[in-house]
């Protein structure tokens, strides 16, 4: 049997934050337990690496890592990123973005590996926004360019717009920034994706996958990318706290199913980070997140059950 690469550190869960903030830190530790808990082997999870300061370069400015690894960020900037800042959270980040990296690469040599985090796509060159420090998407697709990956397809199925990541690639036609997000939701200001599709709130699982297939499809068959880096954000579930979309369980497996087994399909690797998901529930949340494990293991035909 031929598991996927699961990418995952304990540290993604043990940040310290304040009183119900409002990010569930916990989701990352939950998802990991209940995968062990399905039979999924210990020996298929990687612990990822810190990403290095030569790779955080290829995106963003000398000026910003400095002030974040340092702590002498203006904290108007760390309130726009949404957490206090510490030590232990640049470490958290950098081990996130390593794990991203990682996840791109043996997505190269095994035709699918996923990530449990990642998708900190609201970070820009020089600032970060929405609970984002680096983005580790746009890190790990210069990565592959400096490997000689040519064409790089970042399918974000995130809520919210990948703002930060259309703006890194708006001039760099080898990568591909592709959004459907809610149209009324996060951020307020969009920037401007290759392909962006805004939908309205309420939309619920028919209209949803439609787009999603002929969005796919449309992609695939004009760039023919060499990779697709896929953003399987849950805050488009119909109890997500901050989604404002309708879509149900079924959907975001359909949805999932559909990404995983196209790329299969035409033997393109694909690299998934959970991206976002907000529900206070822990348990509900992770069950939503179990979602794109499910398509995962479904398509390699592994024998195992996961109840949600």
């Amino acid at each position: 049997m031929h598991w996927p690469p699961l990418i995952y550190h304990p540290c993604y869960s043990e940040l310290q934050l304040p009183d119900r903030h409002r990010y569930p830190i916990g989701k990352y530790r939950a998802l990991y337990q209940a995968l062990l808990a399905a039979g999924v082997p210990v020996d298929s999870f990687v612990k990822p690496q810190l990403a290095t300061a030569t790779e955080l370069a290829l995106v963003h400015t000398p000026a910003y890592i400095q002030s974040l690894i340092t702590g002498d960020i203006d904290p108007k900037a760390m309130r726009r990123i949404g957490f206090p800042w510490s030590d232990f959270l640049v470490e958290r980040s950098l081990r996130s973005v390593g794990g991203t990296i990682q996840t791109v690469q043996l997505a190269l040599q095994h035709g699918l590996a996923l990530h449990l985090s990642g998708g900190y796509h609201h970070a820009f060159s020089g600032e970060g926004s929405g609970f984002c420090l680096f983005n580790d998407l746009a890190i790990a697709a210069r990565v592959l360019q400096q490997q000689g990956v040519d064409k790089i397809l970042v399918f974000d199925c995130d809520v919210h717009q990948g703002d930060g990541t259309a703006l890194i690639f708006a001039d760099d036609p080898s990568v591909i920034s592709a959004s459907l997000h809610g149209e009324k939701n996060f951020p307020a200001r969009k920037q401007q994706s290759d392909w962006d599709l805004a939908l309205p709130n309420n939309c619920a699982d028919k209209a949803y996958l439609t787009a999603v297939q002929e969005s796919l499809d449309y992609l695939l068959a004009l760039h023919q990318p060499d990779i697709v880096l896929y953003d399987a954000g849950v805050d488009i579930h119909q109890d997500d706290d901050l989604g404002l979309l309708a879509i149900s369980t079924e959907g975001v497996l359909a949805r999932d199913q559909l990404v995983i087994n196209r790329c299969r399909d035409l033997k393109i690797p694909l690299a998934a980070v959970i991206g976002g998901g907000y529900q206070r529930d822990l348990d509900a949340l992770t069950a939503v997140h179990l979602q794109l494990f499910i398509a995962a293991f479904a398509s390699r035909q592994l024998p195992i059950q996961i109840h949600t």
